[in-house]
């Protein structure tokens, strides 16, 4: 094989970019487990959601706090004119200062702790349903910016090979091998690979900025890279298995089952709720105002009972228990989406790995084969310039075919791990 020459137009672009000040070394390439780690420290909408939750146990203090006793103090008898022509205005005067207390019955605040400790238990595991999304965009993301480096590096080594191809048939035209529209015709096809090639770039910088976002980085592009292994596993475990895993991992279900469980809490609350809470009352009296002239200080009790004759309750005791049932319904249909959510996922990986097998086991190497035979051939007058332009086009939509494959299936495999609510494909 011959050493290809710059030409001029390189050797100047080469001068160019000697005078464009060097960027900032990039960083280490991050893998998934990082990236992830980052994610969760840093994300702001997951962040809200946690506070959320804290909020919802900070609800909990509030739910099993006693009622606040009642102070009152009271004063009659002042004196507000002369009596037989001596004013002396407090010397009639009754005082009383009374303490009241309503004492809940039937459970109430522990009731209303229960059902606040299960909205606290539902909030937890919506943040982690929320988490699990966020998660699988941020994979997305991941496993989109391995694929455009992939495909820029194929892009690379592809202008590489043609600038080859280039040089040897320009070596040629001199030698008179070939027609001068020959070797217009295959250096004109070098404009494809120059546009791949810058579409790659602008590929790879746009998945990475998306990645930022999600990681609330303001890190420039030039000095960002992920790294992790760009390639499928054969290996697939029962639709069963995913399912059985799904049932026990998903975070929506477990927050739908909690959901029924906080109905049935507040059904018994409201039922607590109808009963009647007595108000105990007790006051002392200074200076009493009655026929008695030794009762110039005294002790009262007083109990308050409501009459629940036309209020019982009655509203929210049928709404909770139609909550329940409504919470049922909710929990059977968050199921059945559960298995179709893996269901559906997992055939989306069971397709990619079908597609994929052959493209590795044969596809790649037969079209590297027919590249390079039709590539011999040509340079030796054994084949024609379309069969050499078709093999080189085919050649390149194998490669792109293949890692666009295998970005589909680690995206697949990502969206199974969504579904069944942890990672079962690393």
């Amino acid at each position: 094989m011959k050493r290809i020459f710059p030409s001029v137009a390189a050797l100047a672009v080469g001068v160019m970019l000697a005078l464009v000040p060097s960027p900032a070394p990039a960083q280490a390439g991050l893998t998934w487990d990082q990236v992830k780690a980052r994610f969760e420290a840093s994300n702001p909408a997951l962040k809200a959601d946690a506070d959320n939750v804290d909020e919802m146990r900070a609800e909990e203090i509030t739910a099993y706090l006693r009622p606040n006793p009642q102070l009152t103090v009271a004063a009659d008898g002042t004196q507000i004119a002369p009596h037989n022509g001596v004013w002396q205005p407090l010397a009639g005067t009754d005082v009383q200062p009374g303490v009241s207390y309503l004492h809940e019955r039937d459970h109430k605040r522990e009731l209303r702790l229960k059902s606040a400790q299960q909205g606290t238990r539902i909030s937890e595991a919506q943040h982690e349903d929320l988490k699990r999304n966020l998660e699988f965009t941020l994979r997305a993301a991941f496993v989109q910016t391995l694929e455009a480096k992939s495909v820029l590096a194929m892009a690379q080594d592809d202008l590489s090979y043609y600038d080859h191809i280039i040089q040897i048939s320009k070596d040629r035209l001199n030698a008179g091998d070939i027609a001068q529209i020959d070797f217009d015709r295959i250096e004109l096809l070098r404009v494809a690979y120059e546009s791949e090639l810058e579409t790659a770039i602008v590929n790879l910088r746009t998945a990475k900025i998306q990645l930022l976002q999600l990681l609330n980085e303001r890190t420039p592009v030039e000095q960002f890279d992920v790294t992790g292994t760009f390639d499928f596993s054969g290996a697939l475990d029962p639709l069963e298995s995913f399912r059985l895993a799904a049932l026990a991992a998903r975070p929506d279900l477990q927050a739908a089952i909690e959901t029924i469980q906080q109905s049935e809490t507040n059904h018994k609350l409201a039922i607590a709720n109808g009963s009647t809470d007595p108000t105990l009352a007790a006051w002392y009296t200074w200076n009493a105002s009655n026929n008695n002239p030794d009762a110039t200080q005294t002790l009262g009790l007083s109990v308050s009972i409501p009459l629940r004759v036309f209020d019982r309750n009655q509203g929210e005791k049928k709404r909770t228990q139609i909550d329940i049932d409504r919470a049922q319904q909710a929990s059977e249909a968050t199921r059945a989406q559960v298995f179709s959510d893996v269901d559906t996922a997992y055939e989306q990986v069971r397709s990619n790995v079908a597609l994929l097998k052959p493209y590795k086991e044969k596809y790649n190497d037969e079209a590297l084969h027919v590249r390079d035979a039709v590539s011999y051939a040509y340079f030796h007058g054994g084949a024609s310039l379309m069969d050499f332009l078709n093999a080189q086009s085919d050649y390149r939509q194998v490669q792109l075919a293949y890692a666009e494959l295998i970005g589909a299936y680690l995206t697949s495999a990502a969206q199974l791990n969504l579904a069944v609510g942890r990672e079962v494909i690393p």
